[in-house]
């Protein structure tokens, strides 16, 4: 019971450390005021801002995985694959996430996909910090085991 409300209550936070780091981000890029008149459905700059932070989530997985399972069955160099693909994924995010930033003329409701690129925007850097500890990790472990890397 203890460690379900632990991890209920770090799920929580972490879910409002993101929000507020999605806040930040749009006050930085200054898009964070709503729209007057609201744009309905999928329009092509929401697409391509879902699309990326799907990337970026994808990378967040991977990176994850890289970090906690640096070898698994499929060999030795899973582990440097996972976080190359972390780091690869969290890099085309971040760029994609600050680029549809960087060229969204209103805030969210405007059909610029704002919300969703400052959360791919978020979520790949933390793609790119996973990848980059997983990549440090594994060098450190085939430094010592004397494999060269």
């Amino acid at each position: 019971m203890k460690r379900t409300f632990a991890v209920i209550l770090v799920a929580l936070a972490a879910a409002a450390l993101f929000a507020g780091l999605v806040h930040v981000v749009l006050i930085a890029a200054h898009v964070s005021e709503p729209a007057a008149t609201t744009v309905q459905g999928l329009t092509p700059r929401r697409l391509w801002a879902t699309m990326v932070a799907a990337l970026a989530l994808v990378g967040v997985v991977i990176g994850g995985l890289a970090l906690t399972r640096p070898t698994s069955r499929f060999g030795t160099a899973s582990g440097r694959l996972g976080a190359i693909a972390a780091l690869a994924a969290g890099l085309i995010a971040a760029i994609n996430g600050a680029l549809n930033l960087a060229t969204a003329n209103g805030g969210p409701g405007t059909g610029n996909g704002v919300v969703g690129a400052a959360g791919a925007f978020v979520l790949g850097l933390i793609a790119l910090a996973l990848g980059w500890v997983a990549l440090v990790r594994y060098r450190r472990t085939a430094l010592r085991s004397g494999r060269i890397v």
